[in-house]
């Protein structure tokens, strides 16, 4: 069986999104028969770095990671179908091979589609676009991750619409990126194609890190 996995930003000696992790955490463990880690204890102090839990029957193993440099990100369609990944796991080959077809392409991270070829999550982010000043986002029933990000990024503007469409829906559209280590990040282009700015991009940017 596949472990549990949290990964957590600690900034300006904080872990500001640990009550997000904790409460999808919870979810993922009552979801999957995992018993939850009753002491974790909240990372604090010290540099801005990724803190990683891995929870399984076993306990918890914890390890610590630099964080990446900041900057847009260049996706690119992956041929690999999405597998469906509503728990964040240690289950990522998927994941893994898409992000190795898009380096070979040229891109930055892949962005991934249903076996029906509707648009699902980008490979370690969770996808959004524009519509006019609403955010939206793929639907989570697809089967995606619900993204500790999301989740913050509903605290700050609300729930996010949902839709399933094809990648050729998005063209022409602001697209933007989050996950838990590096907030809200732009995306430069998809499949080579640069995506043009949305003003709420940076404004949700720059409200994030609470």
């Amino acid at each position: 069986m596949a472990n549990l996995i949290e990964t957590v930003r600690v900034r300006n000696g904080r872990a500001p999104l640990w009550h997000l992790h904790l409460r999808r955490l919870a979810r993922s463990c009552g979801a999957l028969g995992v018993p939850f880690p009753a002491a974790l204890k909240v990372p604090e102090g010290g540099p801005d770095r990724i803190h990683r839990l891995e929870v399984s029957q076993a306990g918890v193993a914890l390890a610590e990671r630099s964080v990446p440099p900041p900057g847009p990100v260049r996706l690119v369609t992956a041929s690999t179908v999405h597998p469906g990944y509503r728990h964040k796991t240690t289950a990522r080959e998927a994941f893994v091979e898409a992000d190795r077809e898009a380096a070979r392409r040229g891109g930055d991270a892949a962005l991934l589609l249903t076996a029906a070829g509707i648009v699902a999550e980008a490979s370690i982010w969770c996808l959004y676009w524009w519509e006019g000043d609403q955010i939206a986002a793929p639907a989570l029933d697809l089967g995606i991750l619900e993204g500790v990000s999301r989740m913050r990024i509903e605290e700050i503007s609300g729930p996010v619409a949902e839709f399933r469409v094809r990648p050729e829906a998005l063209r022409g559209r602001s697209i933007f990126l989050s996950n838990a280590v590096r907030g809200v990040v732009e995306v430069a282009s998809v499949d080579a194609v640069p995506v043009p700015v949305h003003p709420g991009t940076l404004r949700l940017s720059e409200a994030f890190w609470p």
